[in-house]
């Protein structure tokens, strides 16, 4: 067990740091040396004095009695059955370098892949992507940070030319008059930072929060949404068309600021608010009331978090709730704006220096020849010598062992096992592999499948900069020695890049790192090249953009343009999407997974935590009583959760906050209480190749009553995981063909069935009907009868245009829908319609009229 008082080599010193947790960074000060080192809260920009019980708690961790003080390797090597034992570094250094020589010898340079984690400083960050690319010439790197943040990047990218989480302080929160949280849950995510949330309600804002949970921030809003998980974008979209419709659109800022706003008005206007209720479950009257709260607000923010984002339409839904604040004119104006809650202490910094699989350092473009003639020039390399952008974290992970794809791995700072969607698909790649390296601290559940394990040193022990999600550049400040012998990751990559023959091009110190850093990123759109050490210490961190050492940094970006060549920021139409997996007979109820107040990410560190154990000892999913009380589960019951993918048990919590159609796990835990083991990786968002971790169809069943321990699911029980195969890209298709409401629930006789969309329509005159398309025919299946309950229809053209009803060729009803107006009519009269039965919709306008039609016929079948 490290001893503290051993590494306090002079006395105790107090060094002032920030927390190793989420993305706030709360300042804190560390007094370590003749006792365990001990910590008190400062009162740094983004905590003011504040601190979680995560933060309270961190320096336990660093004296742990599981704490990695040796390199670990095979008792047998390559027999990952046989012990993990202690050995020398040379050893372990050794193999890691004779696996990496002979995979590439044997299988080419991608062969050998590289996996990093948000939690890495930035330092850490740009030296294992330039490990990777330099010292191995591989594409093959990524991390974590590609299932948290890389869809509010790609469509901050997309809008504004430029990703930084909020564009603006986390201290603008405090006087905004409206907040919309999508997603967000920062009261047990990050505490600290809803003393902003807390000031702003004593002022008189309003805080709306879209979350398909009460959670503890919903709790504290003025008004709470609770859509169905997966239908976010559709929500976005609604609220646009509200706005639309009332002439809250801020005309002039689009006109201004902006391009692509047609093209979006016209997609939006399929949104109708009952249209949108049905989809989401949201009321309409709350849709109105969250429009016109934000419109008519001097100061609005709207925030985006995983919740939005984690989907296979992640990257469109982050887009439509920006299209959403981009018509009222708030990214730019002074205290409002868009942003996205960056979740990992560094999820913010780790993606913008070359962890990624298509990035260099500077948030450039690995496809760009000016950004890789001007990074291979830093680094001293050919240009023509840096690889190609590689696969995405997911795909990467799921061609492990395989083909083409990485046989020799090494991880830093990340536990795939644990974190990754379709965990058990992920531990059989893994097990695929030839040979697996990992840096950590503890033996974490992918530490426990390595052939070599090398120990880390932890937060505390280190130095070098974190970007936190305001943009604001930091030190982490190395408090405390480490133990004896153990490298920090920077070092780690310096010494297998000796190894390798690239030690010339490596240094181990964070400093001279750091300076590299602000060369590489120099004119790139994160540019650090004003940011020096001292200019940190100096001003309580900087915000990037700085390019140079005058520039005062920038904490408000967008307020006078964007960063695209022409300075105007970009709607882009984006269509509601069905969840990849839908409920249905087999497995009738929505999950979502999220975070718990007392853990966070993988729990590798915060289930080890003595104070954070008392907190939350056991993973709890939540129900809500109508549908415990429909399965027969109490409150504290072992259930068993099962998806086509997996299956894992946790303690019942049954609690009104929750929908009654979703059940929620936290993600924090492995083994046979994994949540991801159920999530979907099946279809991968097309921009981002974010899996859907936040919905999927499951069954839920009671194991047993409250016990102390919960048992795994029986192994037999456990469906094979999937085989080697592409993920596939999903096609994004029009509401016309979205039925995602017709299967929310198996829990009733009826199914409504939908004939709806935004159709083209060209005249050949009001005496000559036609079909629109083929989507709006709906045939009654056999055995079954249905019922026309409704229709509604809107006319963009200029003249008056009628659409007719048939069934089975012959003529029902006929609406007429005049010049620019729309109809709302109840078919309440109309007879049943038995199995066989054909209902179509047909459409007339006179000669040579062009325009748009807005059709949605709803019936029921039962």
């Amino acid at each position: 067990m490290p001893d503290s008082a051993a590494r306090g080599r002079g006395g105790s010193r107090t060094t002032k740091t920030h927390c190793p947790y989420c993305s706030l960074q709360c300042g804190m000060s560390v007094t370590a040396g003749d006792r365990p080192a001990t910590l008190v809260p400062l009162d740094f920009p983004t905590n003011r004095g504040g601190l979680c019980s995560k933060g309270w708690s961190s320096v336990e961790l660093l004296d742990h009695p599981e704490r990695l003080l040796h390199p670990l390797v095979r008792a047998v090597p390559g027999d990952r059955t046989s012990p993990l034992v202690e050995t020398t570094w040379d050893d372990a250094l050794s193999r890691l370098v004779g696996a990496i020589r002979r995979t590439q010898r044997t299988h080419g340079r991608d062969a050998v892949g590289c996996f990093g984690g948000g939690s890495l400083t930035n330092e850490q960050a740009y030296q294992f992507g330039k490990f990777a690319r330099v010292a191995l010439r591989t594409s093959a790197i990524d991390y974590n940070g590609r299932f948290c943040m890389s869809s509010a990047a790609g469509a901050a990218n997309r809008a504004f030319g430029l990703d930084r989480g909020m564009p603006f302080p986390l201290a603008d929160i405090a006087e905004a008059d409206v907040v919309v949280l999508v997603g967000s849950n920062p009261a047990d995510t990050m505490p600290p930072a809803m003393q902003y949330f807390d000031a702003g309600r004593e002022r008189g804002a309003g805080h709306i929060v879209v979350d398909p949970r009460r959670t503890a921030t919903a709790r504290n809003s003025a008004l709470h949404l609770q859509p169905l998980p997966g239908t976010d974008l559709a929500l976005a979209n609604g609220l646009l068309h509200i706005a639309l419709a009332e002439g809250l659109v801020d005309e002039e800022y689009v006109a201004a600021r902006t391009t692509g706003f047609d093209e979006v008005r016209a997609g939006v206007a399929a949104y109708w608010p009952d249209r949108v209720e049905r989809l989401t479950g949201v009321p309409v009257a709350d849709q109105r009331r969250t429009v016109f709260a934000l419109a008519r607000a001097e100061r609005a923010i709207v925030l985006t978090a995983r919740g939005a984002e984690q989907h296979r339409s992640g990257t469109d839904t982050a887009q439509a709730w920006i299209n959403l604040a981009l018509a009222l004119g708030l990214p730019g104006r002074p205290g409002s704006g868009w942003g996205t809650v960056t979740g990992q202490g560094n999820g913010q910094g780790g993606r913008e220096h070359g962890q990624k699989a298509d990035q260099l350092p500077g948030y450039r473009s690995l496809r760009d020849p000016a950004a890789r003639a001007h990074v291979a020039a830093v680094w001293g390399i050919d240009p023509d010598d840096l690889p190609v952008p590689g696969k995405s974290a997911f795909e990467m992970l799921d061609a492990l062992g395989t083909d083409g794809g990485v046989r020799t791995l090494l991880v830093l700072a990340s536990n795939v096992a644990v974190s990754a969607p379709d965990a058990r698909r992920v531990v059989s790649r893994l097990a695929d592999l030839d040979f697996l390296a990992v840096s950590d601290f503890f033996l974490s559940e992918t530490a426990e499948l390595a052939d070599v394990v090398l120990p880390s040193a932890m937060w505390a022990e280190e130095a070098g900069t974190m970007t936190n999600l305001e943009g604001r550049v930091i030190r982490r400040r190395r408090a405390l020695d480490p133990p004896d012998g153990i490298l920090d990751d920077l070092q780690l990559l310096a010494e297998l890049a000796g190894r390798l023959g690239a030690g010339d091009r490596f240094s181990g110190d964070p400093e001279t790192v750091f300076e590299e850093l602000r060369r590489a990123s120099a004119g790139g759109v994160a540019d650090y090249a004003g940011i020096s050490y001292d200019r940190i210490d100096a001003e309580d961190g900087v915000f990037w953009p700085c390019p140079d050492p005058a520039h005062p940094g920038t904490p408000r970006l967008f307020t006078e343009r964007f960063a695209t060549p022409d300075g105007r920021a970009r709607f882009v139409r984006v269509e509601h999407v069905d969840a990849h997996e839908r409920p249905d007979a087999e497995y009738p109820f929505v999950l979502t997974t999220g975070r718990v107040l007392a853990q966070y990410q993988s729990g590798t560190q915060t289930r080890r935590s003595r104070s954070l154990q008392l907190i939350a000892p056991t993973p709890r999913a939540e129900l809500h009583p109508d549908l415990a009380r429909e399965l027969g589960i109490g409150q504290g019951d072992v259930v068993e959760l099962a998806t086509r993918r997996g299956r894992a048990r946790f303690a019942a919590q049954v609690t009104d906050a929750i929908r009654p159609d979703v059940v929620f796990a936290p993600f924090h835990w492995g083994g046979g209480s994994s949540a991801n083991a159920l999530t979907d990786a099946a279809a991968l968002d097309p921009v981002s190749r974010m899996p859907a971790f936040k919905v999927c169809a499951v069954a839920v069943t009671r194991v047993s009553g409250p016990t102390e321990r919960i048992d795994p699911p029986a192994a037999a029980t456990q469906p094979r995981p999937r085989a080697h195969a592409p993920v596939p890209t999903p096609e994004p298709r029009p509401p016309a063909r979205s039925r995602s409401a017709a299967q929310r629930s198996t829990r009733v006789k009826s199914t409504p069935r939908f004939l709806q969309g935004v159709y083209p329509i060209t005249g050949e005159g009001l005496a000559k009907p036609g079909p629109v398309d083929a989507a709006l025919r709906y045939t009654v299946p056999s055995g079954c009868s249905a019922q026309a309950l409704y229709f509604r229809g809107g006319n963009s053209t200029g003249e008056l245009v009628y659409v007719l009803l048939l069934r089975d060729g012959e003529a029902m009803r006929w609406f007429p829908i005049g010049a620019k107006g729309d109809v709302h009519v109840p078919l309440r009269v109309v007879e049943d319609l038995p199995g066989g039965t054909v209902v179509e919709l047909h459409a007339a306008a006179p000669e040579g009229v062009t325009g748009e039609l807005v059709l949605d016929l709803g019936l029921v079948e039962v």
